[in-house]
């Protein structure tokens, strides 16, 4: 009788630990990178008709209209009206926050998420201490905003042996973006974003330059800058760069299942390397000659591997640069900027108050109003005050590909065509001169 007293006993708290051990896996999964042991990753769980929160209480609840814009944009992209046997593999997007960049990266994932037409999978990597900022902002988010994408927080992870190194290079956190290839082994390719980027076109357009790719090239960028002559790379540079100008890696497109089976060309050894092989030799011999720390040595590897790079115009990356010393991004002046880059902190002071007036619309926009006068006409408005600078100038170029965006929610939202919606646009507002 006492050894079945006992077997039962064990019997119970070994199913007891069983299930502690497969709930904790419902919430956590390990993630190593190197020598430095497992990184646990928050997987914020998703609770059917549970409360969101008190933002769910603002802006539209009808999800019907948000539901034509993507139906009708996903035809217009050539998805046709067809019912998929499979639903389409989400389109995933990176980002890294350290310091006091919560609101910024939320801003930048509100952009992402509003106009994007395919599922997003967000890989949010933060400091501990802002974990539960993003998971309480992201579940307050009305839900059929909430359902167009899912979301897990990673902690900041570097290689054990040389982390604090990694860690202050150029920005605090700033080179964990060499090190998604190694952490998201089951990711084939990612779009990576600074935390200061704001998506004006859907994040979908710029996923489809993976389709682009010859069968050399593994990631995308744009150049740091379109003039050679006041270029920072061809007239500072201690280092080997790409191109005539340089790459900026704020907007960096990968296929990341190449990168981690190409051997790269370098100027260290006769054999190509790895990508996880190449990092740490290629910092140690250029650290004290790179300024912006991780994107030189992508510059650098770059330089080296010149066939693997597709170069994607300035208007997917157009930062103050391109219009501080006069408009130049032939790409905008053509068709628009699609992705805005605001480096340097401008849109947290006043130093180009025509950034930050597009920050500020997108980051105080309620989802579910109209956003063609709860967000455009409150911009272009703004904007107006801002001429009086190089970059206000150039304010249609920031508003031209955005207004295109908004205008087709306004679309799906109030069933008005495209043609009334311009003319709205065009019509003079109360004070306003024709």
């Amino acid at each position: 009788m006492r050894r079945y007293i006992r077997a039962l006993a064990l019997c119970t708290v070994f199913a007891v630990f069983s299930g502690l051990y497969v709930y904790s896996k419902l919430f956590y999964a390990d993630v190593s990178l190197g020598g430095n042991g497992p990184k646990r990753v928050f997987i914020p769980p998703r609770v059917p008709g549970g409360r969101r929160g008190a933002a769910d209480k603002t802006g539209h609840q009808n999800p019907r209209w948000y539901n034509r814009y993507i139906m009708r944009q996903s035809e217009a992209a050539g998805g046709g009206s067809s019912v998929r046997s499979r639903p389409e593999p989400p389109m995933h997007l990176a980002v890294v926050a350290c310091g006091e960049r919560l609101q910024e990266t939320l801003t930048m994932i509100k952009s992402a998420v509003l106009f994007s037409i395919k599922h997003l999978q967000l890989h949010i990597f933060a400091e501990d201490q802002l974990h539960a900022g993003f998971v309480e902002a992201l579940e307050s988010w009305p839900g059929f905003i909430r359902s167009r994408f899912n979301y897990t927080v990673y902690s900041i992870s570097f290689p054990s042996d040389n982390a604090a190194e990694w860690k202050k290079l150029f920005k605090p956190c700033a080179s964990q973006r060499l090190f998604l290839p190694l952490i998201l082994k089951d990711v084939d390719s990612a779009v990576y974003v600074d935390s200061d980027i704001l998506f004006l076109q859907p994040v979908d357009r710029l996923w489809a330059f993976l389709s682009r790719f010859n069968s050399s090239q593994l990631a995308a960028m744009a150049p740091e800058h379109e003039e050679p002559r006041i270029a920072w790379y061809s007239r500072f540079a201690r280092h080997p760069f790409y191109g005539r100008t340089g790459i900026n890696s704020g907007v960096m497109l990968m296929n990341m299942t190449r990168m981690r089976s190409v051997y790269f060309k370098n100027d260290m050894t006769a054999v190509g390397l790895r990508w996880e092989e190449l990092l740490m030799p290629l910092l140690q011999k250029y650290k004290l000659n790179i300024t912006w720390g991780d994107q030189d040595l992508l510059n650098i590897i770059f330089h080296h591997n010149p066939e693997c790079l597709l170069e994607f115009p300035c208007q997917w990356n157009y930062r103050p640069d391109h219009c501080i010393y006069g408009s130049n991004c032939a790409s905008a002046e053509e068709d628009g900027i699609n992705i805005l880059h605001g480096n340097r902190g401008v849109y947290h002071d006043h130093k180009q108050p025509a950034f930050r007036a597009v920050y500020d619309a997108i980051r105080k926009y309620p989802f579910g109003a109209d956003p063609v006068p709860s967000l455009l006409g409150p911009l272009e408005e703004a904007l107006l005050r801002t001429t009086n600078t190089y970059c206000g100038k150039s304010h249609e170029l920031l508003t031209r590909r955005l207004a295109r965006s908004l205008g087709n929610i306004h679309v799906a939202r109030t069933g008005v065509d495209r043609d009334t919606v311009d003319s709205q646009r065009r019509r003079p507002r109360p004070g306003r001169s024709a």
